[in-house]
């Protein structure tokens, strides 16, 4: 069976974080969480055959100290603008600073944004008003949905009740 992911609530639903199914099943037969939703995979052993987890509630409610921030990598940058350059929509393939760090621009979520090469070639070290280009959006940090979809590699249909119909950014 391939290794696939399984969505962890809190005991409030809330998304937590993404498990191997594997883990998940742990969580269900040491009776720390229940099944929400299955997929059509099965865990088998000798005597008994399992339903292969996607969606686990934990019975308790875990307290979460801080809000985990999603890590300014190109994956989490790609996964929050939609894999979509962000000067014309088409298929990105680099990271392009707004305010060019020679500019002294910051390499931060409000100042990072996903673009296709010819518009990173075409912008290079210039500002964003002297490059005559426009932001189809502007930069922001992603909200955890985003988390998710970086953790997970994308976000299974049976997820989203779980994690709102907003947006990847904020």
């Amino acid at each position: 069976m391939a290794v696939t992911q399984s969505l962890v609530l809190n005991a409030t639903y809330e998304p937590l974080c993404v498990v191997s199914s594997r883990r998940a099943l742990m969580l269900l037969l040491d009776d720390k969480a229940e099944l929400l939703h299955r997929t059509d995979g099965v865990f088998r052993s000798e005597r008994v055959a399992l339903a292969e987890p996607s969606v686990v509630r934990l019975r308790h409610y875990v307290k979460v100290p801080y809000q985990a921030r999603v890590a300014l990598n190109r994956r989490a940058v790609f996964a929050r603008d939609g894999h979509r350059c962000q000067y014309c929509g088409a298929a990105a393939e680099n990271i392009d600073h707004v305010i060019p760090r020679s500019r002294g621009g910051a390499h931060a979520w409000d100042n990072v944004v996903a673009s296709c090469r010819p518009c990173n070639a075409r912008k290079r070290d210039h500002m964003l008003e002297d490059s005559g280009m426009k932001l189809r959006r502007p930069p922001s940090v992603p909200r955890q949905r985003t988390f998710i979809l970086v953790a997970s590699g994308r976000i299974r249909s049976e997820w989203e009740a779980y994690l709102g119909q907003s947006t990847l950014s904020a």
